[in-house]
């Protein structure tokens, strides 16, 4: 039986990933910060046949983290997959590039970037061991064409799309696929009227695919 860990399990994205790697035949860990809400999702999930357990850990707590991965490890065996996806339970601090701060940034790298390390860290050996697995990081696509805007964000999150391909070439020919994902969509309902908008369960074949059959493949960008 393989396993899949998803940080930042929630009920867009992180539930249809969840999904997609359960119909065919993956546990599935799932870690975040609210235990109730895991709880739920797990319920859900086991609810379709999908075998299912909750890991909470705050991305920002390196130790919770890394002990989530374990135990899931512990429970399921060792983990084949890890999609990285955090997400936030209120919006950031935003600022553009001239009135950014090295805190401003420095929050964001903490989320995005260490957080991204630290699971991994926590999952690689295995893999190596192994000669197989698969780790996936998820960015909004701002990473690729930054906006004004969000800058601090966008500079955190371009910091691991360049870790996350960088780490790609560093695995190639060990088995283990590393490749980041490009959000270019608002996820179930569109931030600003006319953005374009997926659904959830559009998006995550790609982490699949990815998995499967792009396993060349260092990144993707999904718009649509």
């Amino acid at each position: 039986m393989s396993t899949i860990a998803i940080v930042g399990a929630g009920p867009k994205l992180g539930r249809a990933i969840a999904r997609t790697f359960g119909t065919h035949g993956f546990d599935v860990a799932l870690i975040a910060r609210n235990q109730a809400k895991l709880d739920a999702l797990a319920g859900e999930l086991t609810a379709d046949g999908i075998t299912a357990a909750a890991f909470p850990a705050d991305v920002l707590d390196r130790d919770a983290l890394t002990q989530a991965l374990t135990d899931a490890a512990a429970k399921f065996g060792d983990i084949d997959v890890l999609e990285y996806s955090p997400g936030r339970v209120e919006l950031p601090t935003l600022t553009t590039p001239t009135a950014t701060e090295p805190a401003h940034v420095d929050v964001e790298m903490n989320f995005q970037l260490y957080g991204a390390i630290a699971a991994t860290q926590a999952v690689l050996p295995t893999m190596r061991k192994a000669g197989s697995g698969t780790l996936l990081y998820t960015t909004g696509a701002g990473s690729i064409d930054p906006v004004p805007q969000v800058g601090n964000v966008n500079a955190a999150a371009a910091a691991l799309r360049n870790w996350a391909i960088n780490l790609h070439k560093e695995l190639d020919g060990t088995g283990i696929q590393a490749a980041h994902v490009g959000i270019d969509v608002s996820i179930g309902t569109p931030v600003v009227p006319g953005f374009p908008t997926a659904q959830p369960e559009e998006i995550s074949p790609t982490y699949w695919d990815l998995h499967t059959t792009k396993r060349d493949q260092a990144e993707t960008v999904f718009s649509g």
